[in-house]
Protein backbone atom coordinates (compact mmCIF):
# COMPACT_ATOMS: atom_id res chain seq x y z
CA UNK A 1 0.00 0.00 0.00
CA UNK A 2 1.00 3.66 -0.11
CA UNK A 3 2.89 5.01 2.87
CA UNK A 4 6.37 6.07 3.96
CA UNK A 5 9.58 4.66 5.41
CA UNK A 6 9.45 5.44 9.14
CA UNK A 7 12.64 3.84 10.49
CA UNK A 8 15.87 2.39 9.08
CA UNK A 9 18.25 0.23 11.10
CA UNK A 10 21.21 -2.10 10.89
CA UNK A 11 21.52 -4.34 13.97
CA UNK A 12 23.54 -7.42 14.88
CA UNK A 13 20.39 -9.33 15.82
CA UNK A 14 17.96 -8.43 13.02
CA UNK A 15 20.41 -7.43 10.28
CA UNK A 16 19.06 -4.84 7.87
CA UNK A 17 15.67 -3.63 9.14
CA UNK A 18 13.12 -1.36 7.49
CA UNK A 19 9.93 0.01 9.10
CA UNK A 20 7.06 1.25 6.96
CA UNK A 21 3.98 3.22 8.01
CA UNK A 22 1.07 2.85 5.60
CA UNK A 23 -1.83 5.21 4.98
CA UNK A 24 -4.28 2.31 5.39
CA UNK A 25 -3.81 2.18 9.17
CA UNK A 26 -1.12 -0.49 9.33
CA UNK A 27 2.65 -0.49 9.89
CA UNK A 28 5.29 -3.13 9.24
CA UNK A 29 8.79 -4.06 10.37
CA UNK A 30 10.82 -5.98 7.78
CA UNK A 31 13.84 -7.80 9.27
CA UNK A 32 16.86 -9.83 8.07
CA UNK A 33 16.98 -8.00 4.73
CA UNK A 34 19.97 -8.51 2.48
CA UNK A 35 20.03 -4.80 1.68
CA UNK A 36 18.18 -1.55 1.08
CA UNK A 37 17.46 0.08 -2.26
CA UNK A 38 18.68 3.51 -3.36
CA UNK A 39 18.77 6.19 -1.97
CA UNK A 40 18.40 4.59 1.50
CA UNK A 41 21.32 2.23 0.89
CA UNK A 42 23.70 5.14 0.25
CA UNK A 43 22.45 7.11 3.25
CA UNK A 44 22.93 4.17 5.61
CA UNK A 45 26.41 3.46 4.31
CA UNK A 46 27.40 7.11 4.69
CA UNK A 47 26.19 7.12 8.31
CA UNK A 48 28.04 3.89 9.09
CA UNK A 49 31.32 5.47 8.01
CA UNK A 50 30.58 8.73 9.81
CA UNK A 51 29.79 6.95 13.09
CA UNK A 52 32.39 4.23 12.45
CA UNK A 53 29.81 1.63 13.38
CA UNK A 54 28.05 -1.27 11.66
CA UNK A 55 24.95 -0.71 13.83
CA UNK A 56 23.14 2.52 12.93
CA UNK A 57 19.63 3.92 13.08
CA UNK A 58 17.80 6.59 11.06
CA UNK A 59 14.33 7.97 11.83
CA UNK A 60 13.40 9.97 8.72
CA UNK A 61 10.58 12.48 8.43
CA UNK A 62 7.40 11.11 6.78
CA UNK A 63 7.95 13.15 3.63
CA UNK A 64 11.54 11.95 3.08
CA UNK A 65 10.88 8.45 1.74
CA UNK A 66 7.29 8.05 0.48
CA UNK A 67 6.40 4.64 -0.98
CA UNK A 68 3.69 3.49 -3.38
CA UNK A 69 1.85 0.19 -3.49
CA UNK A 70 3.85 -2.28 -5.56
CA UNK A 71 7.15 -0.44 -5.11
CA UNK A 72 10.25 -2.43 -4.17
CA UNK A 73 11.74 -1.16 -0.90
CA UNK A 74 14.39 -3.81 -0.09
CA UNK A 75 15.59 -7.36 -0.74
CA UNK A 76 14.73 -10.17 1.65
CA UNK A 77 17.76 -11.95 3.02
CA UNK A 78 19.58 -13.78 5.78
CA UNK A 79 21.35 -11.07 7.82
CA UNK A 80 21.53 -10.95 11.60
CA UNK A 81 20.46 -13.90 13.75
CA UNK A 82 18.86 -15.76 10.84
CA UNK A 83 19.43 -19.34 9.70
CA UNK A 84 17.92 -19.20 6.22
CA UNK A 85 16.78 -16.62 3.67
CA UNK A 86 13.35 -15.28 4.65
CA UNK A 87 11.38 -12.16 5.44
CA UNK A 88 10.61 -11.68 9.13
CA UNK A 89 7.50 -9.53 8.85
CA UNK A 90 5.82 -7.81 11.80
CA UNK A 91 2.48 -6.17 11.02
CA UNK A 92 0.95 -3.62 13.40
CA UNK A 93 -2.25 -1.67 13.68
CA UNK A 94 -0.72 1.80 13.74
CA UNK A 95 -3.20 3.49 16.10
CA UNK A 96 -3.27 0.80 18.80
CA UNK A 97 0.24 -0.60 18.28
CA UNK A 98 -1.16 -4.14 18.34
CA UNK A 99 0.65 -6.93 16.51
CA UNK A 100 -1.71 -8.14 13.76
CA UNK A 101 -1.78 -11.54 12.03
CA UNK A 102 -0.36 -10.82 8.55
CA UNK A 103 -1.85 -13.94 6.93
CA UNK A 104 -5.16 -12.38 5.77
CA UNK A 105 -3.17 -9.97 3.56
CA UNK A 106 -1.46 -12.85 1.75
CA UNK A 107 -4.16 -15.52 1.89
CA UNK A 108 -4.76 -15.48 -1.87
CA UNK A 109 -1.03 -15.87 -2.60
CA UNK A 110 -0.35 -18.94 -0.44
CA UNK A 111 -1.69 -22.45 -0.92
CA UNK A 112 -2.60 -24.32 2.23
CA UNK A 113 -4.61 -27.54 2.24
CA UNK A 114 -2.98 -29.06 5.33
CA UNK A 115 -4.79 -29.06 8.65
CA UNK A 116 -3.13 -28.49 12.02
CA UNK A 117 -1.88 -31.64 13.69
CA UNK A 118 -1.64 -32.55 17.37
CA UNK A 119 1.23 -34.56 18.82
CA UNK A 120 0.05 -34.88 22.42
CA UNK A 121 -2.55 -34.06 25.06
CA UNK A 122 -1.36 -32.95 28.50
CA UNK A 123 -3.18 -32.99 31.82
CA UNK A 124 -2.45 -30.54 34.63
CA UNK A 125 -4.02 -31.62 37.94
CA UNK A 126 -4.35 -28.49 40.08
CA UNK A 127 -2.21 -28.81 43.20
CA UNK A 128 -4.29 -29.74 46.23
CA UNK A 129 -7.45 -29.75 44.11
CA UNK A 130 -7.22 -32.59 41.63
CA UNK A 131 -5.53 -35.83 40.61
CA UNK A 132 -4.98 -37.63 37.30
CA UNK A 133 -4.51 -41.41 37.44
CA UNK A 134 -4.06 -41.10 41.19
CA UNK A 135 -1.24 -38.55 41.06
CA UNK A 136 -0.84 -34.79 41.32
CA UNK A 137 1.60 -34.89 38.41
CA UNK A 138 1.29 -33.73 34.82
CA UNK A 139 0.41 -36.55 32.43
CA UNK A 140 0.73 -36.85 28.64
CA UNK A 141 -1.31 -39.06 26.30
CA UNK A 142 -1.34 -39.49 22.52
CA UNK A 143 -4.05 -37.64 20.56
CA UNK A 144 -7.29 -39.61 20.03
CA UNK A 145 -6.20 -42.09 22.69
CA UNK A 146 -8.97 -44.65 23.22
CA UNK A 147 -8.01 -45.45 26.80
CA UNK A 148 -9.84 -43.19 29.27
CA UNK A 149 -7.81 -41.18 31.74
CA UNK A 150 -9.06 -41.43 35.32
CA UNK A 151 -9.30 -38.19 37.26
CA UNK A 152 -10.97 -36.50 40.20
CA UNK A 153 -11.25 -32.90 41.26
CA UNK A 154 -10.00 -29.86 39.32
CA UNK A 155 -7.82 -30.44 36.27
CA UNK A 156 -6.51 -28.43 33.36
CA UNK A 157 -5.57 -29.72 29.93
CA UNK A 158 -3.35 -28.59 27.09
CA UNK A 159 -2.46 -29.64 23.58
CA UNK A 160 0.86 -29.88 21.75
CA UNK A 161 0.04 -28.99 18.17
CA UNK A 162 1.41 -27.26 15.08
CA UNK A 163 0.07 -26.04 11.75
CA UNK A 164 1.56 -26.89 8.36
CA UNK A 165 1.43 -25.56 4.78
CA UNK A 166 1.79 -27.03 1.30
CA UNK A 167 5.27 -27.29 -0.16
CA UNK A 168 7.33 -26.49 2.95
CA UNK A 169 8.70 -28.43 5.91
CA UNK A 170 8.28 -25.64 8.47
CA UNK A 171 5.71 -25.87 11.24
CA UNK A 172 3.68 -22.96 12.56
CA UNK A 173 1.44 -21.94 15.42
CA UNK A 174 -2.24 -22.92 15.34
CA UNK A 175 -4.62 -20.09 14.49
CA UNK A 176 -7.64 -21.39 16.43
CA UNK A 177 -7.98 -23.92 19.26
CA UNK A 178 -11.38 -24.73 20.81
CA UNK A 179 -11.89 -27.11 23.73
CA UNK A 180 -15.33 -28.48 24.60
CA UNK A 181 -16.35 -30.85 27.39
CA UNK A 182 -19.66 -32.69 26.93
CA UNK A 183 -20.49 -30.25 24.15
CA UNK A 184 -19.90 -27.11 26.22
CA UNK A 185 -17.12 -24.73 25.21
CA UNK A 186 -14.50 -24.43 27.93
CA UNK A 187 -11.69 -22.57 26.19
CA UNK A 188 -10.86 -20.84 22.92
CA UNK A 189 -7.66 -19.28 21.57
CA UNK A 190 -7.56 -17.16 18.42
CA UNK A 191 -4.13 -15.93 17.35
CA UNK A 192 -5.11 -12.70 15.62
CA UNK A 193 -3.63 -9.82 17.63
CA UNK A 194 -1.75 -8.92 20.80
CA UNK A 195 -0.10 -5.83 22.24
CA UNK A 196 3.51 -5.15 23.15
CA UNK A 197 2.49 -5.41 26.82
CA UNK A 198 0.90 -8.82 26.21
CA UNK A 199 3.90 -10.21 24.34
CA UNK A 200 5.51 -12.06 27.27
CA UNK A 201 2.14 -13.35 28.49
CA UNK A 202 2.48 -16.00 25.79
CA UNK A 203 4.87 -17.64 28.28
CA UNK A 204 1.89 -18.08 30.63
CA UNK A 205 -0.28 -19.61 27.89
CA UNK A 206 2.28 -22.30 27.10
CA UNK A 207 3.66 -24.94 29.43
CA UNK A 208 6.74 -22.77 30.03
CA UNK A 209 8.81 -25.49 31.67
CA UNK A 210 8.13 -27.90 28.80
CA UNK A 211 9.09 -25.22 26.28
CA UNK A 212 12.34 -24.26 28.03
CA UNK A 213 13.53 -27.78 28.82
CA UNK A 214 12.34 -29.77 25.80
CA UNK A 215 11.35 -27.12 23.21
CA UNK A 216 7.81 -28.51 23.06
CA UNK A 217 5.03 -26.04 22.25
CA UNK A 218 2.15 -27.01 24.55
CA UNK A 219 -0.81 -24.62 24.61
CA UNK A 220 -2.63 -24.64 27.93
CA UNK A 221 -6.41 -24.51 27.63
CA UNK A 222 -6.38 -22.59 30.86
CA UNK A 223 -5.92 -18.92 31.65
CA UNK A 224 -3.62 -18.39 34.62
CA UNK A 225 -4.92 -15.67 36.98
CA UNK A 226 -2.20 -13.15 36.08
CA UNK A 227 -2.52 -13.67 32.33
CA UNK A 228 -4.67 -11.09 30.48
CA UNK A 229 -3.68 -12.14 26.95
CA UNK A 230 -6.68 -11.16 24.79
CA UNK A 231 -6.16 -14.06 22.39
CA UNK A 232 -7.51 -16.38 25.08
CA UNK A 233 -11.12 -16.83 26.19
CA UNK A 234 -12.41 -19.27 28.78
CA UNK A 235 -15.39 -20.12 30.95
CA UNK A 236 -15.86 -18.64 34.41
CA UNK A 237 -13.41 -21.19 35.85
CA UNK A 238 -10.60 -20.01 33.57
CA UNK A 239 -10.62 -23.19 31.48
CA UNK A 240 -10.11 -25.74 34.23
CA UNK A 241 -12.61 -28.60 34.53
CA UNK A 242 -14.06 -30.03 37.74
CA UNK A 243 -14.44 -33.81 37.65
CA UNK A 244 -16.91 -34.51 40.48
CA UNK A 245 -19.12 -37.27 39.08
CA UNK A 246 -18.23 -40.91 38.53
CA UNK A 247 -18.96 -40.94 34.80
CA UNK A 248 -17.24 -40.37 31.46
CA UNK A 249 -16.47 -36.77 30.50
CA UNK A 250 -16.12 -36.30 26.74
CA UNK A 251 -13.36 -33.85 25.76
CA UNK A 252 -12.93 -32.55 22.21
CA UNK A 253 -10.31 -30.29 20.65
CA UNK A 254 -10.98 -28.53 17.36
CA UNK A 255 -7.93 -27.02 15.63
CA UNK A 256 -8.29 -24.74 12.62
CA UNK A 257 -6.15 -22.55 10.39
CA UNK A 258 -7.09 -19.40 8.51
CA UNK A 259 -7.89 -21.41 5.37
CA UNK A 260 -10.61 -23.48 7.03
CA UNK A 261 -8.50 -26.63 7.33
CA UNK A 262 -9.37 -28.24 10.65
CA UNK A 263 -8.75 -31.33 12.71
CA UNK A 264 -10.59 -32.84 15.67
CA UNK A 265 -9.22 -34.81 18.62
CA UNK A 266 -11.41 -36.60 21.16
CA UNK A 267 -10.56 -38.26 24.45
CA UNK A 268 -12.37 -39.39 27.58
CA UNK A 269 -11.73 -38.46 31.18
CA UNK A 270 -13.40 -41.00 33.48
CA UNK A 271 -14.46 -39.64 36.82
CA UNK A 272 -13.30 -41.94 39.59
CA UNK A 273 -13.41 -40.86 43.20
CA UNK A 274 -9.90 -40.94 44.64
CA UNK A 275 -8.12 -39.14 47.48
CA UNK A 276 -6.65 -35.68 46.84
CA UNK A 277 -3.74 -34.78 49.03
CA UNK A 278 -3.97 -31.26 50.43
CA UNK A 279 -1.33 -28.84 49.24
CA UNK A 280 0.62 -27.20 52.05
CA UNK A 281 3.99 -26.17 50.62
CA UNK A 282 6.71 -26.04 53.24
CA UNK A 283 8.52 -23.04 51.86
CA UNK A 284 9.91 -19.84 53.32
CA UNK A 285 8.76 -17.66 50.42
CA UNK A 286 5.28 -17.99 48.94
CA UNK A 287 4.85 -15.52 46.09
CA UNK A 288 1.33 -14.24 45.39
CA UNK A 289 0.56 -13.36 41.77
CA UNK A 290 -1.68 -10.40 42.68
CA UNK A 291 0.69 -8.71 45.14
CA UNK A 292 4.16 -7.24 45.22
CA UNK A 293 6.74 -9.66 46.59
CA UNK A 294 10.17 -9.19 48.12
CA UNK A 295 12.47 -12.20 48.54
CA UNK A 296 15.33 -11.68 50.97
CA UNK A 297 18.09 -14.08 51.91
CA UNK A 298 21.51 -13.34 53.45
CA UNK A 299 23.28 -11.17 50.88
CA UNK A 300 20.40 -11.15 48.36
CA UNK A 301 17.24 -9.22 47.60
CA UNK A 302 14.76 -9.78 44.75
CA UNK A 303 11.92 -7.31 44.22
CA UNK A 304 8.95 -8.62 42.20
CA UNK A 305 6.37 -5.85 41.73
CA UNK A 306 2.70 -6.63 41.35
CA UNK A 307 1.82 -7.80 37.86
CA UNK A 308 5.07 -9.69 37.27
CA UNK A 309 3.76 -13.19 38.13
CA UNK A 310 1.04 -15.14 36.32
CA UNK A 311 0.21 -17.48 39.22
CA UNK A 312 1.25 -18.10 42.81
CA UNK A 313 4.70 -19.62 43.24
CA UNK A 314 5.83 -21.67 46.21
CA UNK A 315 9.43 -20.60 45.86
CA UNK A 316 11.90 -23.43 46.28
CA UNK A 317 14.76 -21.23 47.43
CA UNK A 318 18.20 -22.59 48.26
CA UNK A 319 21.36 -20.71 49.21
CA UNK A 320 24.82 -22.17 48.69
CA UNK A 321 26.97 -20.42 51.30
CA UNK A 322 30.57 -20.70 50.21
CA UNK A 323 32.44 -18.17 52.36
CA UNK A 324 35.42 -18.27 50.01
CA UNK A 325 33.35 -17.42 46.95
CA UNK A 326 32.79 -13.95 45.51
CA UNK A 327 29.15 -14.24 46.56
CA UNK A 328 26.70 -16.86 47.69
CA UNK A 329 24.78 -18.77 45.03
CA UNK A 330 21.00 -18.35 45.07
CA UNK A 331 18.53 -20.83 43.66
CA UNK A 332 15.41 -18.77 43.10
CA UNK A 333 13.13 -21.73 42.35
CA UNK A 334 14.02 -25.15 40.98
CA UNK A 335 11.99 -24.78 37.77
CA UNK A 336 12.02 -21.99 35.17
CA UNK A 337 9.34 -19.37 35.84
CA UNK A 338 8.83 -16.48 33.43
CA UNK A 339 8.33 -12.96 34.76
CA UNK A 340 6.26 -10.41 32.87
CA UNK A 341 9.08 -7.82 32.89
CA UNK A 342 12.46 -7.17 34.45
CA UNK A 343 12.64 -7.46 38.25
CA UNK A 344 15.49 -6.04 40.33
CA UNK A 345 17.93 -8.56 41.77
CA UNK A 346 20.73 -7.51 44.13
CA UNK A 347 23.48 -9.87 45.28
CA UNK A 348 26.08 -8.91 47.86
CA UNK A 349 29.75 -9.23 46.90
CA UNK A 350 31.67 -10.88 49.76
CA UNK A 351 35.14 -10.68 48.26
CA UNK A 352 36.81 -8.46 45.69
CA UNK A 353 39.66 -10.56 44.30
CA UNK A 354 39.85 -8.08 41.40
CA UNK A 355 40.02 -4.40 42.30
CA UNK A 356 38.32 -3.21 39.11
CA UNK A 357 34.59 -3.59 39.90
CA UNK A 358 33.62 -3.29 36.23
CA UNK A 359 34.85 -6.89 35.84
CA UNK A 360 32.01 -8.30 37.97
CA UNK A 361 28.66 -9.48 36.61
CA UNK A 362 25.62 -11.47 37.71
CA UNK A 363 25.75 -14.98 36.28
CA UNK A 364 22.74 -17.18 35.53
CA UNK A 365 23.46 -20.89 36.05
CA UNK A 366 21.93 -23.97 34.44
CA UNK A 367 23.67 -26.94 36.03
CA UNK A 368 27.32 -26.65 34.99
CA UNK A 369 26.57 -24.00 32.35
CA UNK A 370 26.38 -20.29 33.05
CA UNK A 371 25.60 -17.11 31.17
CA UNK A 372 25.65 -13.41 31.85
CA UNK A 373 22.68 -11.60 33.36
CA UNK A 374 24.59 -8.29 33.26
CA UNK A 375 24.57 -5.96 36.21
CA UNK A 376 26.52 -3.09 37.75
CA UNK A 377 28.45 -2.83 41.02
CA UNK A 378 27.03 -0.41 43.61
CA UNK A 379 28.32 -0.09 47.19
CA UNK A 380 29.14 -3.75 47.71
CA UNK A 381 26.23 -5.11 45.69
CA UNK A 382 25.76 -6.35 42.13
CA UNK A 383 22.47 -5.03 40.79
CA UNK A 384 20.72 -6.34 37.68
CA UNK A 385 17.30 -7.01 36.18
CA UNK A 386 16.01 -10.55 35.57
CA UNK A 387 13.00 -11.83 33.62
CA UNK A 388 13.04 -15.42 34.81
CA UNK A 389 13.41 -17.15 38.15
CA UNK A 390 16.46 -19.41 38.27
CA UNK A 391 19.87 -19.76 39.89
CA UNK A 392 22.08 -16.66 40.12
CA UNK A 393 25.46 -15.74 41.55
CA UNK A 394 28.26 -13.20 40.98
CA UNK A 395 31.17 -13.96 38.65
CA UNK A 396 34.25 -12.20 37.31
CA UNK A 397 35.14 -11.67 33.67
CA UNK A 398 38.80 -10.79 33.15
CA UNK A 399 39.18 -12.82 29.96
CA UNK A 400 39.62 -10.93 26.72
CA UNK A 401 37.51 -11.84 23.67
CA UNK A 402 38.75 -14.47 21.23
CA UNK A 403 39.78 -13.45 17.71
CA UNK A 404 40.41 -15.99 14.96
CA UNK A 405 41.38 -14.84 11.44
CA UNK A 406 39.76 -16.86 8.64
CA UNK A 407 41.05 -17.63 5.15
CA UNK A 408 44.07 -15.30 5.34
CA UNK A 409 45.21 -16.48 1.93
CA UNK A 410 42.11 -14.82 0.45
CA UNK A 411 42.47 -11.48 2.23
CA UNK A 412 44.30 -9.89 -0.67
CA UNK A 413 41.16 -10.43 -2.78
CA UNK A 414 39.12 -8.50 -0.23
CA UNK A 415 37.56 -11.52 1.46
CA UNK A 416 38.70 -10.51 4.94
CA UNK A 417 36.91 -12.45 7.69
CA UNK A 418 37.27 -13.16 11.40
CA UNK A 419 35.49 -15.24 13.97
CA UNK A 420 35.11 -13.51 17.34
CA UNK A 421 33.67 -14.69 20.63
CA UNK A 422 33.69 -14.24 24.38
CA UNK A 423 33.34 -17.01 26.96
CA UNK A 424 31.82 -14.90 29.74
CA UNK A 425 29.75 -11.77 29.11
CA UNK A 426 29.66 -11.63 25.31
CA UNK A 427 30.82 -9.26 22.58
CA UNK A 428 29.80 -5.63 23.10
CA UNK A 429 31.71 -3.84 20.35
CA UNK A 430 34.34 -4.19 17.66
CA UNK A 431 36.20 -1.87 15.31
CA UNK A 432 38.42 -2.51 12.31
CA UNK A 433 40.90 -0.14 10.72
CA UNK A 434 42.86 -0.81 7.53
CA UNK A 435 45.85 1.40 6.84
CA UNK A 436 44.68 3.70 9.64
CA UNK A 437 41.22 4.25 8.14
CA UNK A 438 37.92 2.87 9.47
CA UNK A 439 36.80 -0.20 7.52
CA UNK A 440 33.16 -1.29 7.60
CA UNK A 441 32.78 -4.88 8.79
CA UNK A 442 29.45 -6.61 9.22
CA UNK A 443 28.79 -9.00 12.09
CA UNK A 444 26.79 -12.20 11.71
CA UNK A 445 25.47 -13.08 15.17
CA UNK A 446 24.40 -16.57 14.05
CA UNK A 447 28.02 -17.69 13.51
CA UNK A 448 30.01 -14.88 15.23
CA UNK A 449 31.73 -13.89 11.98
CA UNK A 450 33.07 -10.49 10.97
CA UNK A 451 33.23 -9.84 7.23
CA UNK A 452 34.41 -6.92 5.16
CA UNK A 453 31.48 -5.08 3.62
CA UNK A 454 33.31 -3.23 0.84
CA UNK A 455 36.26 -5.30 -0.41
CA UNK A 456 36.36 -3.14 -3.53
CA UNK A 457 37.78 -0.30 -1.42
CA UNK A 458 41.03 -2.19 -0.87
CA UNK A 459 43.83 -0.95 -3.07
CA UNK A 460 45.14 -3.78 -5.20
CA UNK A 461 48.77 -4.81 -5.34
CA UNK A 462 49.91 -3.04 -2.16
CA UNK A 463 50.59 -4.21 1.39
CA UNK A 464 47.98 -3.45 4.03
CA UNK A 465 48.00 -3.18 7.80
CA UNK A 466 44.82 -4.20 9.63
CA UNK A 467 43.98 -3.39 13.26
CA UNK A 468 41.08 -5.09 15.03
CA UNK A 469 39.81 -4.18 18.52
CA UNK A 470 37.10 -6.32 20.16
CA UNK A 471 35.53 -5.47 23.55
CA UNK A 472 33.25 -7.49 25.83
CA UNK A 473 30.61 -6.27 28.31
CA UNK A 474 33.10 -6.12 31.19
CA UNK A 475 35.48 -3.88 29.26
CA UNK A 476 38.03 -6.56 28.44
CA UNK A 477 39.72 -5.77 25.14
CA UNK A 478 41.54 -7.76 22.50
CA UNK A 479 43.69 -5.85 20.03
CA UNK A 480 45.22 -7.64 17.08
CA UNK A 481 47.29 -6.39 14.15
CA UNK A 482 47.81 -8.15 10.82
CA UNK A 483 49.63 -7.45 7.60
CA UNK A 484 48.54 -8.77 4.25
Amino acid sequence: ADGYISRIRVTNGSGYVLDVCYHNGYSTINRHLSGFVSPIAERVEKLQYEEESWEVEIVPEPEEYPVKGGQQIAWSGNTGYSFGPHLHLDVFETESGDYIDPMPFFQSKIKDTRAPKADGILFFPQLGKGVVDGKQENKTILPNSERPVEAWGVIGVGIKAYDYMDGVNNHYGVYSVVLTVDGNEIFRSTVDRFSQEENRMINAWTDYEENVKRHNWVMRSQILPGNSLRMLQANDEGGVVTIDEERDYHFRYELADLYGNNSTYRFIVRGRRQPIEEYHPQVKHYLAWNKGNVVQEPGMELVIPRGMLYEDVALNCHVVKDTAAISYEYQLHDEPVALQAGCTLMIGVRHLPVEDTSKYYVARKWGKRKGSAGGIYENGWMKTSIRELGTYTVAIDTLSPRVTPLNKAQWKTGKVQFKIGDAETGIKDYKVKIDGEFALFGFSSKNAKLWMKHPERLKKGVAHKLELVVTDYCGNETKEEYEF
